[in-house]
């Protein structure tokens, strides 16, 4: 009688043990953060608005070297019946066109850059938050960025992708290959 009181308290220990066992193991996910960021409404208007600047500031470059290349012609016309003053004068003016076009290289491509980074960063942290609710929500300790996990076994992590897509307004079946094909015909 003494033995099966210990074989059931044994039996139910174990049991309490296993079932400890299993509510401490720890709940993995994953998500494709990249598609998310970039597959969002708001990117799409991020997009659009670096684009409308990029392509300003190609316009602007190219009336910059227009202005330059006119200048030039008309310097290799000329010097011959320029005086030296004259001369010197276009010579300089050529050097601060060329000047004024490295400056402006240098700093739009800074300045596109920044901008990039201040249209993104909020559509970046939405995103994040996002992801983050659904995880505290649905009880994972641990979320994977798939494009920074080297490996992961899908048997034993969940995809939350398709959740953070439906919680950010990415409509179904947009991916990024469809992105892809959407900016290439907006080129054309």
């Amino acid at each position: 009688m003494k033995n099966n009181i210990m074989k059931k308290v044994f039996v139910i220990a174990a049991a309490a043990l296993v079932s400890l066992a299993a509510m401490a193991q720890p709940k993995f996910a994953h998500v494709n953060f990249t598609e998310l960021v970039q597959l969002m409404p708001e990117a799409d208007q991020a997009r659009a608005t670096i684009q409308a600047s990029s392509k300003e500031a190609e316009e602007t470059y190219q009336a910059m070297v227009e202005e330059f290349n006119t200048k030039y012609q008309t310097y290799q016309q000329k010097v011959s019946t320029w005086t030296p003053a004259i001369r010197e004068s276009k010579e300089k003016e050529l050097t601060e066109i060329q000047q004024r076009i490295q400056n402006f290289e240098a700093s739009i491509q800074r300045e596109l850059a920044e901008q990039q980074q201040t249209l993104m960063a909020p559509i970046q942290k939405k995103a994040m938050d996002t992801v983050n609710e659904i995880a505290k929500k649905d009880g994972y300790i641990y979320v994977f960025d798939l494009s920074q996990v080297l490996y992961f076994d899908p048997a034993q992590s969940v995809d939350l992708t398709p959740a953070a897509r439906k919680a950010l307004g990415i409509k179904e079946g947009r991916t990024l290959e469809t992105l892809q094909q959407e900016m290439a015909a907006q080129q054309q």
